[in-house]
């Protein structure tokens, strides 16, 4: 690409425009620090911390009428917040804690798997991934891993590298719409589709995709998703969603067997035990602080921002891709730079460069390790500015030796 580092810097206004420090105040994240890693715990905006604040300061007055009388009433109006907002029958949605919790419920109610497969890729999170090798050795599965490379054209080469995978073995696919690892966005609805005609059910992770991207579960028509209200919604840590189409209904049960665990889907999810249930009760607070931003006004930002980030990066290293797996229907708020060669090509090598960052730069970012290569995964929300992305620019080529 050609050019100067300074040529891929922009004005702040041309992306948020003059208002972006008063956005940028609504969160208390350290004003010291560029936080470009968005995607792996979100951060929760103050408004949204005061009102998790005040839910629990409620619940603390009386805890037996909060948590034996009112909670019931106030989780089902919550939950039929965060339903519509997924665009999805409320009877098809319930409560979790994290994506990963729902990945594991889904494959706790699977029957028998002998002889049968459980289909992922090499893009799924590592703890989903885990999840499946458990169940499928205790119930006398196989697990598939289908390697998906970074494509070289376009969304049409994920669906056709995902369905290879697929054999009349395949009882279950696992399948994200946008991954952990890369952020690279699958085209998940003509994958669902494509997967129910070759036989599996599908469960899609969603653990990005509420609050990055538009959603309508019910048109989408898996057999299950589940995703993250923390991440790109902004919600406090602990709040999540599992969605289950109706036919599945009847066979699906917490994790937890407590007292509501012999009723049906989704009522039976509405005790666990005793916990802070705030975190699912402050999501539509969290919803609509983030919608009186604009969610076309942040989607836009955030995608332009991403962008930007990966274009300064990436000619700061010399690393960008001479193929082009960057298009704009590939990637939103999450977007992946190659590292140089040699560098954070091992787990242990890649959490030792973001401490690196942390404590040399005073950025806090992810790389990886992946199919043998170092690459770094930034995130882009609506905290941020060009100043964020332009700091690890300038310095991890420096860090490195690079420079």
């Amino acid at each position: 690409m050609k050019g100067t580092l300074e040529d891929k810097t922009i004005q702040k206004n041309e992306l948020w425009g003059t208002d972006w420090s008063q956005v940028r105040a609504l969160w208390s994240l350290d004003s010291s620090v560029a936080h470009v890693n968005h995607g792996s715990f979100g951060a929760v905006p103050i408004p949204v911390q005061a009102e998790q604040e005040r839910l629990r300061r409620e619940i603390e007055t009386n805890p037996m009428k909060s948590l034996s009388r009112t909670l019931a009433r106030e989780l089902d109006e919550a939950r039929g917040v965060a339903a519509s907002f997924l665009g999805a029958e409320v009877q098809g949605f319930a409560f979790i804690p994290n994506a990963t919790t729902g990945v594991n419920t889904i494959l706790a109610s699977l029957p028998d798997l002998r002889g049968g497969e459980v289909l992922l890729t090499d893009q799924t999170y590592g703890a989903v991934k885990l999840a499946a090798e458990r169940i499928c050795a205790a119930r006398g599965g196989r697990l598939i891993v289908v390697p998906v490379p970074l494509p070289t054209s376009g969304p049409r080469e994920l669906l056709e590298v995902v369905t290879s995978g697929v054999t009349e073995r395949t009882r279950l696919a696992i399948v994200d719409h946008i991954a952990s690892p890369t952020g690279l966005i699958f085209p998940i609805s003509d994958l669902v589709t494509q997967l129910h005609e070759l036989g599996p059910m599908v469960l899609v992770d969603g653990a990005h995709a509420p609050g990055m991207v538009d959603l309508h579960l019910d048109r989408l028509n898996a057999d299950f998703w589940t995703g993250n209200f923390h991440k790109w919604c902004c919600a406090p840590r602990g709040s999540a969603g599992l969605w289950v189409r109706e036919d599945h209904r009847k066979n699906i049960s917490p994790l937890v067997a407590s007292w509501y665990v012999n009723e049906q889907y989704p009522s039976s999810f509405r005790w666990l035990g005793t916990n802070d249930y705030t975190p699912f009760l402050a999501t539509p607070a969290a919803l609509k602080f983030m919608e009186a931003l604009g969610w076309d006004r942040i989607r836009a930002h955030n995608r332009s921002l991403a962008r930007l980030g990966r274009e300064m990066v990436g000619f700061a290293l010399g690393t960008l891709p001479t193929t082009d797996w960057t298009q704009d229907s590939l990637f939103e708020a999450m977007t992946l730079v190659r590292l140089p060669n040699g560098v954070a090509t091992t787990d242990d090598e890649a959490r030792s460069l973001q401490a690196m960052m942390a404590k040399e730069l005073s950025v806090e970012a992810l790389p990886l390790a992946w199919n043998g290569h170092g690459y770094l995964r930034l995130s882009a929300q609506v905290y941020n500015s060009p100043a964020d992305f332009e700091r690890l620019s300038r310095g991890l080529p420096r860090l490195l030796g690079k420079g």
